[in-house]
């Protein structure tokens, strides 16, 4: 990965969240968006079928947010990325992503 970095953090319940944000110039989105759509495509070939929300039975869940912010010395897009899972899904993900965790 070269533009997310994944921080994580787990709960008293061992459910777990990794969240990575990236900021580059409109010129760079395609390379963020390959890299997320990397992380996704990932999460659901190893758990397909089980994207839901982890207090509703699902093992891994994800929220994407996209802001364009036009206002500054050059115009840039930001992306925040949260994945949240079950500790079996958040061992596999360290496994897989090790180089993409702080």
């Amino acid at each position: 990965m070269d533009y997310l970095l994944f921080d994580h953090s787990e709960g008293d319940d061992g459910v777990g969240l990794f969240e990575a944000m990236a900021s580059v110039a409109p010129v760079r989105a395609a390379a963020v968006e390959a890299e997320i759509g990397q992380v996704l495509a990932w999460a659901e070939a190893a758990f397909p079928g089980r994207r839901a929300p982890v207090e509703a039975g699902g093992e891994w869940d994800a929220d994407l947010h996209v802001e364009d912010d036009e206002h500054g010395p050059a115009p840039r897009r930001t992306w925040t990325l949260s994945v949240v899972g079950t500790p079996a899904f958040c061992a596999a993900f360290r496994e897989r992503f090790a180089d993409a965790i702080a």
